[in-house]
């Protein structure tokens, strides 16, 4: 199994692509904490999941609670292998209608969000002289199609991506993003009909990734398979953008 024996977080957890890289993971032989803010919603993730993964109700964007997980891990498991920023949120306001609280919330918890798990999984990934960081950004980053704030975020995401797997490389830590398409996922629900023609419409493979996908190209960029890989935008998205 690619992922025998690793400790891993998987952010947003409770739902669509979080909950199928959760479930890979653990049926690639990892051991698994899956955070989420929604306590119901994570527990059914790990329901059927056994020993092997354990549900996390945490708030990424709070400094303290986030230190609070990765002091609980060193002192459960001594190390962490791998890390999936995947929680993210988005609304569908127009850019001239997007009130400043929707604006910072979206990047609280799309990019400050991935930025505090990064920084306090880094610290204990650089304990044992490796990890895999993998940032979840979206195909919307490249086209800058989708919500202003959404697209940024996503943007963002690439950018801290570039800068710390360099500055995290001598360490042995690697740090990828995974770029999605259109994936077929709860928050895909709130989209107008009318844009989800138009997404599907603009994918050359004619339909919506499955988050299964998702979690199969997650298990590689974690994986020894990856072992050379870093700083890199992985993108799976049906040949609708191209790096």
């Amino acid at each position: 199994m690619k992922l025998d024996n690793k400790v891993a977080i998987v952010t947003g957890a409770g739902q669509g692509m979080g909950r199928a890289i959760v479930q890979h993971f653990v049926d690639q032989g990892a051991l698994v904490y899956a955070v989420d803010v929604n306590s119901d919603a994570v527990n059914t993730t790990v329901g059927s999941l056994g020993e092997q993964a354990y549900p996390v109700v945490c708030d990424i964007t709070d400094e303290s609670a986030v230190k609070e997980l990765m002091q609980r891990i060193e002192t459960e498991q001594g190390r962490l292998d791998i890390l999936v920023n995947n929680a993210g949120i988005g609304s569908v306001d127009g850019f001239l209608e997007t009130p400043l609280e929707t604006w910072q919330r979206v990047l609280s918890v799309n990019l400050t969000g991935a930025f505090l798990c990064s920084r306090e999984s880094a610290a204990l990934m650089s304990k044992a002289g490796s990890g895999s960081i993998i940032n979840l950004s979206s195909t919307a980053a490249q086209t800058g199609e989708g919500p202003c704030h959404y697209v940024t975020s996503k943007a963002g995401i690439m950018g801290l991506t570039r800068s710390t797997a360099k500055e995290l490389a001598p360490g042995g830590i690697r740090v990828n993003t995974l770029v999605p398409g259109p994936t077929d996922t709860p928050m895909m629900a709130d989209i107008p009909k009318e844009w989800m023609d138009a997404m599907i419409n603009a994918i050359p493979l004619g339909r919506l990734c499955a988050p299964d996908e998702i979690a199969r190209a997650a298990a590689f960029l974690a994986s020894e398979e990856a072992s050379f890989i870093t700083g890199q935008n992985i993108t799976v998205n049906g040949g609708m953008a191209f790096l």
